[in-house]
């Protein structure tokens, strides 16, 4: 986002119910299951949902206690977990697909370390991170705002206190904010899309959505009645994935920075950590996060690429978007890369992701997550290298 002028900007989050959602949650429960067995199992599990069928495919690596059957099992535990038990789509009865094969061996001998050879990283690519002083957890507005809204909506929905009672777990929001000379002043607009119970009414709906929306909403930021827009195409009852196919992948921006930052291409559920598309990507919003947080700058972007065997990366890029208080980008480049080893195995290890974490990052974002020491999640929201980042530049 430009940092002059008066503009608008829009960013969206979907729900755990939402059947991409569905698909990420299973392909990063196939990926816990197999990492709680052994901590350095190999997965990339794809994951497609569509009316009572579930499909896994991809390749693993691990123990053979992570069985098919299990996995079978766990797929629908997940599905269980988020609320479904509907005809077109219900745990009990969708049938379970497993077509998860042994991982390339090709692919193996370039990641395995042996010799004096280290763990090369799982692909070639380019990962982004970003931060940004716009909200509490260093994240875009128009995303932070949008993920919240359904995160209440899906916290109340659990409750059964019927605060939301009728809604049903496909949901999808969407915020625009009025930005001036780069800061986020107000409210625009508004759209949340939410599968509801058959008899609901659209104004039904909307009421119950309203208060929600208000109080996840910074005071003074009122939407317009006009631009406040709730299931704008009237019925939504049937939703999930007997609405519509989902598939392992298919939010990476919702994923990351609502757009408002590049992004590799790369998906990450499903993915154990020696896949850098995955674990770099955490790596780099690890360190913008703790270059903002540090107060050198008011946004950082970073990107890092690689190549598939190769241990190092084969560049680091920083830009502070003219926001850096006398920082010289190049500088700061090298003072990271002293910091913190962005190897594969250096991120893994310093990140400690060789663990069964995953499950809570596949809804409502990667990033802007509050770390939990007891579980070990979100380990790369710390902020950690802030206070060595001031003294390196004498802060």
């Amino acid at each position: 986002m430009r940092d002059k002028g008066e503009y608008l900007f829009t960013s969206e989050s979907v729900s755990e119910g939402h059947p991409d959602k569905v698909a990420d949650r299973i392909s990063d429960t196939v990926l816990d299951a197999f990492l709680e067995a052994d901590p350095y199992s190999r997965v990339a599990c794809e994951t497609l949902v569509t009316t009572n069928r579930i499909v896994l495919a991809g390749e693993t690596r691990g123990p053979g206690s992570v069985t098919h059957e299990l996995l079978a099992h766990l797929a629908r535990m997940a599905v269980h977990d988020i609320g479904y038990d509907q005809e077109g789509f219900s745990w009990r009865n969708a049938d379970v697909s497993v077509h998860l094969h042994a991982q390339s061996a090709h692919i193996a001998q370039g990641v395995d370390a042996a010799g004096n050879k280290d763990e090369g990283a799982g692909d070639q690519g380019i990962m982004f991170g970003y931060a940004c002083t716009e909200t509490p957890d260093l994240m875009p507005a128009p995303l932070y705002y949008s993920h919240l809204i359904l995160r209440r909506i899906s916290e109340l929905r659990r409750v059964k206190d019927k605060t939301v009672a009728g809604l049903l777990p496909d949901a999808k929001s969407q915020v625009t904010l009025r930005y001036v000379d780069g800061k986020p002043v107000g409210v625009t607009s508004v759209v949340v899309s939410t599968q509801h119970e058959e008899g609901m009414t659209q104004e039904q709906v909307r009421e119950l959505v309203r208060p929600i929306v208000a109080t996840s909403l910074p005071e003074g930021w009122a939407v317009p009645e006009d631009e406040f827009y709730v299931n704008p195409t009237g019925t939504f009852v049937i939703g999930g994935p007997d609405g519509d196919c989902g598939l392992t992948g298919r939010k990476i921006i919702v994923d990351t920075y609502g757009g408002a930052a590049p992004h590799g291409g790369g998906a990450f559920s499903g993915k154990d950590p020696t896949k850098v598309d995955r674990s770099a990507a955490y790596a780099c919003r690890y360190l913008a996060k703790n270059v903002v947080a540090a107060g050198l700058a008011e946004k950082c972007t970073i990107q890092v690429s690689y190549a598939i065997g190769v241990s190092k990366p084969l560049s680091v890029y920083f830009d502070l978007h003219g926001t850096g208080r006398d920082i010289d980008e190049t500088k700061l480049a090298k003072v990271v890369n002293d910091m913190v080893n962005l190897s594969p195995r250096g991120i893994r290890e310093h990140l400690h992701l060789n663990r069964a974490i995953y499950v809570p990052t596949s809804a409502y974002g990667h990033f802007g997550r509050t770390p939990d020491a007891d579980l070990g999640t979100f380990t790369w929201e710390k902020t950690d290298l802030a206070d060595e980042l001031k003294r390196a530049f004498g802060r």
